[in-house]
């Protein structure tokens, strides 16, 4: 039976409320760089300084599931992996041991991978080779992926496309190098002026390559993290991470889920589609109806843990990305992941309510069930499907 998910009406009133305001109380939000996390409410009752005040607070998605969690993860009975578990050998962006502990001393690599259109840039490389991979919309309903990649390297990646404004944030939370294809000229100013603009990886730096197939040129560029690396090794930042914040990973299943064999996300360009093997315990990517592939391998992308959840989603009326005829068509949209807001997350066939969280800007984003109880993720790789405010009805489960 399907369950539908719906974004609460009077939340998509509010953000639109918000957002288009009074023009003197919008005009700030618009002009000013991304706030500071710390200046910024994390939930309707806090109160924001004025530079701030029109920021909405963090949405929610409409929780399927009333089961209550145990008071604490250890009152479960399970198995959680715990600081002193990981050492020096053991992946803390998925809970994975790994053969080669140098590994864990190096800088993850935040990758722009394009993912439209299909015909051009799938089968994409890399895509189960990363830690974390953040799908997003890019302008109108088209998506793009920013890969995590850390205790594992792709020989190649690729396409790599330009950046959003959600790539000013991604790289602050994983302490990463940010490696794309270049932005608009906004994005562009908001990275240079970013904590992290020493660790961008340019499109004119070691590494990239054109494949010069016969395709648009721009769905040609590619790149090597090995060779990423050693450009950050060249300047003294190919250094371990500092990552501020602890995720919980068990192979054992949490309390409090209900069965959930698929999850199917309609980011109304395309359908993108989450499937259970109970056989494995994954879940694997399907889009358009097709089994998505990893170029490297062959195999299916897929993942340990599917998490999908809905932070407030702003155009910026200051940065455009798509220009017809001299009018600007699309803006670009900041994704406001900081504060909190809830979602769930799918693993071993179950779904199960979550909060998440990023209080400060070089926070990782972690999750906390009912009773405010870290929630264990499955040890293995995770994908993030951001889904935008404005849609309706995008998402639906099945046991």
């Amino acid at each position: 039976m399907k369950r539908w998910l719906s974004l609460l009406s009077a939340l998509a009133l509010l953000m639109i409320m918000t957002a288009c305001g009074g023009q003197a109380e919008s005009t700030p939000t618009a002009v000013a760089p991304p706030p500071t996390l710390e200046d910024t409410a994390v939930n309707p009752t806090t109160t924001a300084p004025a530079a701030t005040a029109t920021l909405p607070p963090p949405p929610t998605i409409a929780a399927t599931v009333t089961n209550t969690p145990e008071a604490t993860p250890e009152a479960t009975g399970l198995n959680l992996l715990t600081a002193a578990d990981f050492g020096t050998d053991r992946n803390p962006l998925t809970g994975e041991l790994v053969d080669d502990p140098t590994q864990l001393q190096r800088r993850p690599l935040a990758i722009k991978i394009s993912n439209a259109p299909p015909g051009f840039v799938r089968p994409q490389s890399g895509l189960n080779s990363a830690d974390w991979v953040f799908e997003h919309t890019s302008e109108g309903h088209i998506t793009r992926f920013t890969l995590i990649m850390y205790g594992n390297d792709a020989e190649v990646v690729g396409p790599i496309r330009s950046a959003r404004l959600i790539d000013v944030e991604l790289p602050a939370m994983f302490d990463a190098a940010l490696v794309f294809s270049g932005a608009s000229t906004g994005v562009n100013q908001r990275l240079n002026a970013s904590d992290f603009t020493e660790r961008i990886v340019r499109s004119n730096d070691p590494g990239y390559y054109r494949t010069g197939e016969d395709k648009p040129f721009e769905h040609t560029l590619y790149g090597r993290p090995e060779i990423f690396r050693q450009g950050l090794e060249t300047l003294g930042l190919n250094t371990p991470p500092n990552f501020n914040g602890l995720l919980t990973f068990t192979s054992e299943p949490p309390a409090g889920g209900t069965p959930a064999s698929s999850v199917v996300i309609d980011y109304q360009w395309e359908v993108v589609e989450w499937r259970y093997d109970e056989g494995d315990g994954r879940y694997y990517r399907w889009a358009a109806g097709e089994p998505i592939l990893d170029a490297i391998t062959g195999e299916q992308v897929s993942a340990a843990n599917v998490v999908v959840i809905a932070p407030f989603h702003v155009e910026d009326a200051t940065i455009c990305e798509q220009i017809t005829n001299g009018v600007c068509t699309h803006l670009s949209v900041q994704i406001q992941l900081w504060g909190s807001g809830t979602g769930f997350i799918l693993r071993d066939g179950q779904q199960f309510p979550v909060t998440w969280h990023r209080e400060g800007r070089n926070d990782l984003l972690t999750f906390t069930d009912a009773d405010g109880n870290a929630f264990p993720l499955q040890i293995g790789n995770t994908w993030v499907q951001l889904v935008p405010t404005w849609y309706v009805d995008p998402v639906s489960l099945t046991e």
